[in-house]
């Protein structure tokens, strides 16, 4: 198990990662079951239940990204789709989430969700409408009710298992495998939105290799992130890659079915359109998530920064910041509720699990802040954690090492101590990263571009994933291409 799954599969210290409750990062939610296809009559329930869902999905992924020109283009073409696929009545409202991560989803009612990162990820509209057009094909094909349904009967097995036998760890077998069943259903889902999704791309007059050639794009950025950040990337456990199919097949697939479409390389695929429309985009980390830059996280909006040692690899994740050393070490910033009169030494002593023992308690103050320090082990890891109040939140820092030695641990100690309060010059200062469009001169290269990418490290390997380049293509003068800047 490597380092950052301590944190991820929460198998040594999942307590006192995650049972406390992150008060400053909320998680996705799966989609309620109560609502009905957009082609359906719509109820004063069903709308309730629609406008529900879709306040938490805001909620969820930073809220709605506000831009005319992105919203103009994403209308147009689901409407082409729309008007050319087998159900032209559904209507679509299509909402773009202020999030970094690469998604897009559905919800039966015909609203459409795409984050800014997949947009960002995107190389023209041939591409954003493969994107489209499979989440339309999710809706059509009734996708969301066969799998309430299914999750329904799940968790309805599962209570009989554990009423009857008056065995709740049977019943919560039961339950994990049916999800692994779901899961096996839902990549057939996947597969079939696939293919209605590139067969109406030709309809509607797109290029169908759009498809192909995002999704190919996906797996160069997944394999970009997993190797720079220390292994396998987060969604890559054990039942996820049994259970869906992989990038490769379904990059065959979508190959295949637009070949057999008879349009293949055909219909619209206009580059300089779509790049116009995502110029000037937010890239990366909103100022209400934080920032990270480099090893370090930069908060401007509750107004604290923290520095990582010299030799880590920070992610801002939805609900924390985690991060990945060398020889087996990671960390983790989160938000946890305390009650403002439980000391926090006493309260990282409570928050533990089973077989992990906590001491060398420490009741202290970290440039100002009330804080506590304490060492943690387990059977196999070594902890050095911290709780900091900072205003109305308590800040909890996790470092984890397989050998915590005591240089190791000095160099903990030494950044939990940079826990700080920005100064006012410091929150106006930090802004976020966006997507430049610049034309390609004579004399530029990849290097030379790349070189000009606010990332930090690995920057010819960004800008050709940024830029949906295979390692051996090149530029010429004219191009249009993404740049990362601040």
């Amino acid at each position: 198990m490597s380092p950052l799954d301590v944190f991820r599969r929460g198998a040594i210290f999942a307590a006192a990662l995650a049972a406390a409750g992150c008060a400053g990062f909320e998680k996705a939610t799966e989609p309620e079951s109560g609502l009905v296809p957009s082609a359906a009559p719509r109820t004063v329930g069903a709308d309730t239940a629609s406008r529900r869902e879709h306040n938490r999905i805001l909620t969820a992924y930073g809220g709605a990204y506000a831009d005319p020109a992105l919203d103009i283009l994403l209308a147009g073409i689901s409407a082409r789709i729309s008007k050319a696929s087998d159900q032209p009545d559904v209507a679509y409202r299509i909402t773009v989430l202020n999030s970094p991560s690469i998604n897009a989803f559905a919800l039966p009612t015909g609203d459409l969700y795409v984050t800014r990162g997949l947009l960002a990820l995107a190389n023209d509209t041939s591409e954003v409408a493969a994107v489209l057009a499979h989440e339309m094909a999710h809706v059509t094909a009734r996708h969301a009710f066969a799998r309430a349904d299914k999750e329904r009967q799940a968790v309805l097995v599962s209570r009989i298992v554990t009423d009857v036998l008056g065995d709740a760890e049977a019943g919560a077998t039961t339950l994990a495998k049916s999800k692994i069943a779901l899961a096996r259903f839902s990549r057939e889902q996947e597969l079939e939105a696939d293919r209605m999704g590139v067969a109406n791309l030709a309809r509607a007059g797109f290029d169908p290799l759009g498809s192909a050639h995002f999704l190919a794009n996906m797996g160069k950025n997944a394999t970009l992130r997993a190797t720079g950040f220390g292994g396998a990337s987060e969604n890559e456990t054990i039942d996820f890659m049994s259970t869906h199919p992989a990038t490769p097949e379904r990059v065959e697939i979508a190959t295949r079915t637009a070949q057999e479409s008879g349009r293949a390389g055909q219909g619209e695929h206009d580059r300089g359109r779509f790049l116009t429309a995502v110029e000037g985009m937010v890239y990366g980390d909103d100022p209400a998530q934080g920032y990270v830059r480099g090893n370090r996280f930069i908060h401007p909006v509750i107004g604290f920064s923290f520095t990582a040692p010299d030799n880590f690899t920070l992610e801002n994740a939805s609900e924390s910041i985690v991060g990945i050393g060398p020889s087996d070490t990671a960390l983790r910033l989160d938000t946890v509720l305390v009650p403002n009169g439980q000391p926090l030494g006493q309260h990282l002593a409570n928050d533990l699990m089973e077989g992990v023992a906590i001491s060398n308690v420490e009741e202290t103050s970290i440039n100002g802040f009330p804080a506590a320090i304490a060492i943690a082990k387990g059977r196999d890891w070594s902890f050095r954690i911290a709780g900091i109040r900072f205003g109305s939140n308590v800040y909890r820092i996790v470092y984890a090492a397989k050998n915590l030695t005591p240089e190791q641990d000095l160099i903990f100690r030494s950044s939990i101590l940079s826990f700080r309060r920005l100064t006012s010059s410091e929150s106006t200062e930090v802004r976020p990263q966006r997507l430049a469009v610049v034309t390609v001169k004579p004399g530029d290269s990849i290097l030379s571009l790349a070189e000009r990418m606010a990332v930090p490290n690995r920057n010819i390997e960004r800008f050709q994933v940024l830029n949906g380049l295979g390692p051996e293509q090149n530029l010429k003068a004219g191009d249009r291409v993404k740049l990362i800047v601040e």
